[in-house]
Order: structure tokens, then sequence, then C-alpha cells
């Protein structure tokens, strides 16, 4: 086999005349005019010999043959030198150069150093083969020489167990060893598949004995494979079994069992009898049982409890949930507590999960919570710690009871006796300043000041009007009141409201405006009672304008807008808006979004009235962009709105 050579060499007539001497001898020849492009060539042709000249300019010979050897070490490289290079030529060679030949070129010498490199390429792949070879022959003794050795802890062992098992079953025969003791139906079976042996309980109980199939005593055992007895399986396969079974007893009466059988082998390893030990699993299928039906019991009383009870984990995110639970809020694998009940981003202030997990003690928490629909419900929330094997709280238990009208009922009760006391104080100044005005009025009749009479009357019926409004609202929350309904033209009642709003958005400095549609027409209402309510919203929204940060000034427009059978009025502001919470419970007795300054009641009372027309009241607003209020009334009472016995929804739309 001839090789591939890299000739190198400056010289072009060397190059030439060499190449065509060597492709004479049968190699494959490429050439290179330096050491760089050597390099450059060596990594594309991937050569077995280098013929090099040793002095080159730029990468010398010497170089040439370092790189080589570092990239590939098996190839070899025969130097070409002058008569005056010897030292250099010692040198390549203590270098691992192949050898080295001197100009001119003799080509006898030159087919010796091409011969010796051929022996290095032919031994090194000789020895490569057969190190190769040697380390496959290695391993497969090594693998051959492994089996041998389990094989023989194999033997060793299988005999050590069938001698036991003699002497075990010697030990049964005579009725007297460790196994006429045991609580388990313990039987020996020869390769026939006839007992042989047994134990005091098996036989006691059993119906099938000594000399019987081995067979006989599974009632629902047939055939071969997978629906063979236990101990045909041992004989089939030649392996252990464990399964669970039922066996029957004299009585007629199936046992569930869990049964091992075990072959015992003779000296040939041939199986010679097989022991089989079963096990009265009885009382386990009966604690299994009760346990399934305990489970069953809790979780049924879990899932109908009628209250919401939710498990959650330190992150507050819920593991499970009951059936009321799911049904009211709709909750999903992974949601969060606060998410869910709340519609929060965040934990909510004093939640008692997480007070629970720091001290792992029960707590209780009141709060209002919103369903999925919408609805506000009033609920008492308990939690309990949930523990691991080792005492550690894993999870905590929340349960929350509805209780909506409970709340309710108390808060007409207990809430009636403080919205009077807190009220009374306001009553006693407006009769104060009543009492300043009706003084004011006789001073100016008396004196004929028709300037004084004039700014008295407006104060006595600004006074009038606030205490009217006060009274109403004590009056809505106290008791169902019958409207004192009558038509009314829209343009004008609105005229009046806005009337009464202008003066307060003027001195808050926030910019207010009144747009009537033509043709408003006329409704049915009582005026007095939608007046308070319409007031109340649009007071509202002026004091959201105030309480906004932005540069710019803050509007209310108040729009009215005939429709067939309705008439829509709307209360937009550009004020401080409100998140989903608040607007979830923006008509809740007592909530309010103003702090000490409100009282939350004008709202709860506005939507009452509202609600008693048979009207509805829909809310959009984010917070920071400001709200509108849209407040639809019908032109026609129906019969059950003008008795009071009718109360409509509140629809509550978020933006967006």
């Amino acid at each position: 086999m001839r090789h591939t050579i890299l000739l190198v060499d400056d010289e072009d007539g060397i190059r030439t005349v060499l190449g065509l001497s060597l492709a004479d001898m049968g190699y494959t020849v490429h050439t290179a005019a330096s050491g760089e492009e050597a390099l450059r060539m060596f990594d594309r042709v991937h050569p077995h010999i280098v013929l090099t000249d040793i002095k080159m300019p730029g990468v010398s010979g010497i170089e040439l043959l370092e790189r080589i050897k570092k990239q590939a070490p098996e190839t070899e490289v025969i130097m070409i030198t002058g008569h005056g290079d010897m030292e250099l030529a010692i040198q390549s060679i203590k270098k691992d150069a192949t050898d080295f030949i001197t100009k001119p070129i003799n080509d006898d010498v030159l087919d010796i150093a091409l011969g010796r490199a051929h022996e290095r390429i032919t031994m090194r792949a000789s020895l490569r083969q057969h190190t190769e070879n040697l380390e496959q022959m290695v391993e497969e003794q090594a693998a051959r020489l492994i089996e041998q050795e389990r094989q023989l802890a194999a033997l060793q062992v299988a005999e050590g167990f069938a001698d036991g098992m003699r002497a075990l079953c010697n030990s049964i025969d005579g009725a007297e060893g460790m196994f006429n003791q045991l609580p388990c139906f313990v039987a020996v079976h020869n390769a026939k598949m006839e007992i042989i042996a047994s134990n005091p309980l098996y036989k006691e109980r059993l119906a099938s004995g000594i000399g019987a199939r081995s067979w006989d005593v599974y009632p629902y055992c047939n055939g071969t494979g997978e629906d063979a007895c236990p101990v045909r399986r041992v004989i089939e396969t030649g392996e252990g079994q464990r399964c669970q079974e039922f066996v029957r007893d004299k009585d007629g009466h199936d046992i569930p069992v869990i049964v091992n059988a075990a072959p015992i082998l003779d000296n040939n390893g041939e199986i010679e009898l097989v022991l089989e030990i079963a096990a009265d699993i009885t009382e386990v299928k009966r604690l299994q049982e009760e346990l399934r039906l305990s489970r069953h019991r809790y979780q049924q009383l879990f899932e109908e409890s009628p209250c919401y009870i939710s498990v959650q984990d330190r992150n507050l995110k819920i593991m499970a949930s009951n059936r009321l639970f799911r049904d009211d809020f709709d909750e999903s694998a992974g949601c969060f507590c606060h998410e869910v009940y709340a519609h929060r981003t965040t934990p909510c202030t004093g939640c008692p999960v997480i007070k629970t997990f720091e001290d792992g003690l029960t707590h209780q928490f009141e709060t209002v919570v919103t369903s999925r629909r919408g609805e506000q419900r009033n609920v008492l929330v308990w939690t309990a710690p949930i523990r691991d094997a080792n005492g550690t709280i894993t999870e905590v238990m929340e349960m929350s009871t509805d209780i909506t009208q409970l709340r309710t009922l108390q808060d007409r009760l207990s809430n009636l006796g403080l919205l009077l006391g807190s009220t009374a104080h306001g009553i006693k100044g407006l009769l104060t300043a009543l009492d300043g005005g009706v003084y004011r009025l006789g001073s100016g009749i008396d004196k004929n000041n028709a300037d004084r009479v004039r700014d008295s009357y407006q104060d006595i019926r600004h006074l009038v009007e606030r205490l009217r409004k006060m009274v109403l609202d004590i009056l809505y929350y106290a008791k169902k009141r019958e409207l004192q309904w009558e038509v009314v033209v829209t343009s004008r009642l609105t005229e009046e409201i806005a009337g009464l709003v202008a003066p307060k958005a003027r001195d808050a400095g926030v910019e207010f405006s009144l747009h009537i549609a033509p043709d408003a027409g006329t409704f049915e209402a009582d005026a007095g009672a939608f007046s308070a309510a319409m007031v109340n919203i649009l007071e509202n929204a002026v004091d959201a304008c105030a309480a906004s940060r932005k540069r710019e000034q803050g509007t209310v427009a108040f729009h009215v807008r005939p429709f067939d059978n309705e008439v829509e009025f709307s209360v937009q502001d550009n004020g401080v808006g409100m998140d989903r919470e608040t607007r979830e419970k923006l008509f809740t007795l007592f909530f309010s979004s103003k702090g000490a300054s409100g009282t939350g009641i004008g709202l709860f009372v506005a939507n009452q009235v509202v609600q008693q027309h048979g009207g509805r009241i829909s809310v959009t607003s984010e917070s920071g962009e400001g709200s509108t209020f849209t407040i639809t009334m019908p032109r026609r009472l129906s019969e059950e709105a003008k008795k009071g016995t009718e109360l409509a929804g509140i629809d509550l739309v978020p933006n967006g």
C-alpha cells in the first residue's frame, strides 16, 4: 500500500524533480513552497508522510516538524538537509523525525528512508490492532469470569435455600416446627400439585387437606397462566409468586389472602416441592373498607358543607376547595385567596391564614367578599393549621360562613341607633341654624328690608333641604318607605338637582356642567327621594375630583339622555377613581372610600332609592382614571315599585 506524501521545499526545481520521482514510485504527491503553505495543506489532505527541506524562509523545517508532531504525532516526517546542516538534522531526529537525507538526493537513499517510514506506519497499525484485540479479549474473559461467579453464587444460594426449605418441610410434617405456630395457612405441594403437608391452621379452617389438589382451595383459579393457582404458576415459570387471591373455608366462605409461593429445588435444580404461605387479610380488608368509607364521609362532609372551605399553602395559593366555594367563586387550581375573594393583587390586611402560619393557632376574621356574580357576602372566617407527621404546618384550612342575612338584621338594629346618634348632632346644628334664619327673616320683615328677607329665605330653604335629605336617609335605612310618586318633568327636576350641587362644586374649584338632551320628557318618580339620591352621587363625584392630585382641573359632567321607555342620568368625573374592590363594596352600608370624612350612608341610600323605583345603577371606574355612574330610570313605574315590593340589582362593570 502506497501512502500520501506532502513534499515541502522552497526551490521549484527540487519540488518538480523530486515530485516526479515520488509519483513514479506510486505515491500520491502534494507539494508546498513554504512552511505556512504546508500547514494549510496538511489540514486539508492529512498525508501519511511529510518530506520537508530543513531550511526555509518563514516557518523552517524544524518548526514545521514540531507543529506537525504536536497536531498529528503518528505522521512520519523525513528531513532534507545540505551537507552543512548535520547539526540541524541531528536535532530533528531528537524531535521524532523519521529520518533525514542530504542533497543532492540519491534515489536509493530516498527509497530506504521511505521504507523506514512505511515500517513505522505498518508497525504502529499492527500494534494498535493488537492492543484493541487484547482489550476486547480481556473484557470478554472478565465478563465470562463474572458470569461464572454469579452462577456459582446463585447455585450456592439455591442449594442453601433448598436445604432450609427441606428442613422446614420436615418440621411441618412433624407438626412441631415453627410454621405450626404461624397465624398463616402453610402448605407444601409436590411437583404433581398435590398437598403433602400443611400446618394445623390450614387443616382446621380450609376445605382441602393432605392429598388434595393444589387448586382445590382456590375457588376462582382455573386453567393455566394468569388464571392458574399460585402453585401451578410456580411450576410453570420456575419462579416464586406473590399475589392476592381468595381461598374457601370449610363453611363455604371466601377468605381474602395474600399468597407467597416459592419453589424448592432438588440436587439437579429441578422443582421438587412448592412452599405456599397464605396470610388472612380479612381484617385488613375490613379496615381498608372502613378507611374508604371514612374518607368518603369526610369528602362528602367537605364537599357538602354549607360554608366556603379552602385549603391554602404558605403563598395563599388555593390547593383544594369544596363545591359551594367553587360554585360561588369559580375557583380554579392555583388561584390565590385574595384574588378570588377580594379581587386584590396583594393579601388582605389582617389575613387570618398568614397569622395561623405564623403562630399555629386558629384565628377568626370577619370581612365582605364578592362572588363571581358580583354579590357581596358578609362572611365569618375561621382558620386552622394542617400539620404533617413531624408537626410542621404545611397548609391552612379556611372555613368561611355566610352571615349576610344575620349581619343585615343585626346591622338594622344596632346601626340604626348608631345612625341616629351620628346624625343627632347634625340635626341639632341645622335646627340652630334654622332658628337664626327665622330670626333674620323676622328682623327683615320688621324692618321692611327686602334683601335681608330674600337672603334669609334662601338660607332657610337650603337648611330645610339639608334637614330633609338627612331625615330621608334615616327613613330609607330604618324601613322601606312607600314612594310618594308623581309625574315629573325631567329637565326641570334635573336643573333643580344641578342647582343644589353647583355651589359645592364652585367652592371646591371643580368645573360642573349640565347637559340635558332635547325632549327629555317626563317620568314617574318620588321627586324628593330621587333628588336626594342624585345629589348624593353628584356630591361624591365633586369630592372625588377635590381629592385628586392631578394637575388638570377637576370636572363633573351631568348628562340626561331620553330613551323610549327609560331616562338615563350619567355622572362622569375625572377624579381619583376606584379599584375593583372599592367598586364592589361601593353600595355597602357604612363603606366609605373617604375615610373619616364619609359616613358610608349616602350611596347606600341612593342605591336603595333607585332600586325602589325599579331602576338600576352601573359603575365604571379605574383607580386614577375617574368614574362614571349611570342611573337608568323607567318612565313608568311598575305596580310592584309603586307598592315598594320590587328591588333591582346592582350592575358593576369595570373599565377596559
